[in-house]
């Protein structure tokens, strides 16, 4: 989530809609100028006990921050506390519960994305060798209760951690005990982004399969393959899921904004402090009637605040975010951008993508999306067949976008090599959580510390 450092107060008030559609528009770029940005998530433990450090604690996770000044980051405080660390590679920030988060760099091309993966994990591998601490690449804490988890200290979360009962009943296990990897992509217009958020909506739920990396909960099987995802349909509706106006004739960005007035709002940023305003509207803002701040009308930052606060499958700010990837391990980190770069930055593989797309309807959307956090590739497609009936062939796509844009590393290759390990699982059948399973069911013999020695980085 994103990282507040400024107020903002002299920044313009909003006096039009044109400038609720600015942040979009200011998006476009021409494919020269289109990167790639990759944000990952772990769980950070105890090498001793497991357990999930607070932040506080000696060698908990303020150290970890600090300790990453050793390679040139910088403190980004909220208050007293140090809430994330600014540098080259982009931001290092914390999730509710202590996860640790790179929102990287804006990127040309995956060769730079994984190297800069790469660094990132070396260097917080290194300090947590001396901290006495590890990491999990999973997408949901397999073994910790909510109530064995540590908060950290940022306004935001106080705010939503307050809110997220009132509207859903795993909202908090989102906030709490859940990880991802994600990638943002540019777009060139806004027909370009509308194609592009299409495509990207309507096969979110293959990655969702592929990445699927979440079927323990609380020391045990949880029936899903991707808990996480499933935590996701009973979170909050009124900024989740789908997005069926997407779809729709006409849409674009003034549709999406009007969206965005109709999700409620979490909270106001103002020196240096968060006010709450869970569950007001907007559009009262926008008239001078918030209650939480009455009188006051909303700033340009207000809006860039207002459009994180919306957690769709695919989001739009002045780029595409892709939402819908458990995390993982390295190879994975790299593979995710692979996959979507591969679909949406050469117009033929989108074209591709596209047509095989473009005949779902809308209540078949919804059923795959419902269906994969259970059942993965086998999740029914509209019209029939199944999702693994069309995992390889979008694959091919992707390696057919990548070998277009040729951008090539040191040594000659291009970037389809990244998309290896969902090769791997297409040709095998099996998710990351398949894999998992048959490990506890088999191997480990019901023993789910061996998670910690599997999926460590």
């Amino acid at each position: 989530m994103s990282t507040r450092q400024v107020s903002d107060r002299n920044d313009p008030i909003i006096e039009s809609r044109d400038m609720l559609v600015a942040p979009m528009q200011k998006g476009e770029k021409p494919p020269e100028r289109w990167r790639i940005g990759t944000e990952h998530e772990k769980f950070v433990y105890r090498t001793d006990d497991r357990r999930a450090p607070s932040y506080a604690e000696t060698g908990g996770i303020r150290d970890l921050l600090m300790a990453l000044t050793d390679y040139g980051w910088t403190p980004i405080m909220e208050g007293d506390n140090v809430i994330a660390m600014a540098g080259p590679d982009g931001t290092v920030s914390l999730e509710p519960a202590g996860q640790l988060e790179l929102s990287g760099a804006p990127l040309e091309n995956l060769h730079q994305t994984c190297a800069e993966t790469g660094r990132h994990l070396a260097q917080v591998k290194t300090i947590g060798d001396k901290l006495g601490l590890g990491y999990l690449g999973l997408g949901l804490w397999a073994d910790k209760t909510r109530e064995e988890l540590p908060i950290m200290p940022k306004g935001r979360y106080d705010i939503m951690l307050r809110h997220m009962p009132r509207v859903g009943s795993m909202g908090l296990d989102m906030m709490l005990r859940t990880c991802t990897i994600q990638t943002n992509l540019d777009y060139s217009s806004e027909t370009d982004m509308v194609k592009k958020f299409r495509v990207s909506l309507a096969l979110q739920p293959l990655a969702t399969a592929l990445f699927a990396n979440s079927p323990f909960l609380e020391g045990k099987p949880n029936g899903f393959l991707s808990y996480r995802s499933h935590i996701w349909t009973d979170t909050d509706p009124a900024r989740t899921g789908m997005l069926s106006f997407v779809f729709e004739q006409g849409f674009g960005y003034e549709r999406y904004v009007d969206y965005m007035l109709d999700v409620p709002m979490y909270f106001v940023f103002r020196d240096g402090k968060y006010i709450d305003a869970s569950g007001q509207s907007f559009r009262d803002f926008l008239k001078g009637e918030l209650p939480a701040l009455p009188g006051e009308k909303p700033r340009e930052s207000d809006w860039v605040d207002h459009l994180s606060t919306a957690f769709p499958e695919v989001r739009l700010k002045s780029f595409l975010e892709m939402r819908g990837a458990d995390g993982g391990p390295w190879s994975r980190i790299c593979a995710l951008p692979a996959l979507w770069v591969g679909l949406l930055y050469d117009q033929g593989a989108l074209d591709a993508a596209w047509d095989l797309v473009k005949g779902w309807d809308m209540d078949g959307r919804e059923r795959l999306r419902a269906q994969v956090p259970k059942l993965g590739l086998d999740a029914p497609l509209p019209g029939g067949g199944k999702l693994r009936d069309i995992a390889a062939q979008v694959l091919d796509i992707a390696r057919g976008g990548l070998s277009a844009r040729a951008r090539l590393n040191e040594a000659g290759d291009n970037e389809t090599g990244y998309l290896q390990p969902l090769d791997e699982i297409v040709a095998t059948g099996k998710t990351p959580a398949e894999r998992l399973l048959s490990l506890y069911h088999g191997e480990w013999a019901g023993d789910l510390s061996r998670i910690y020695g599997e999926k460590s980085f």
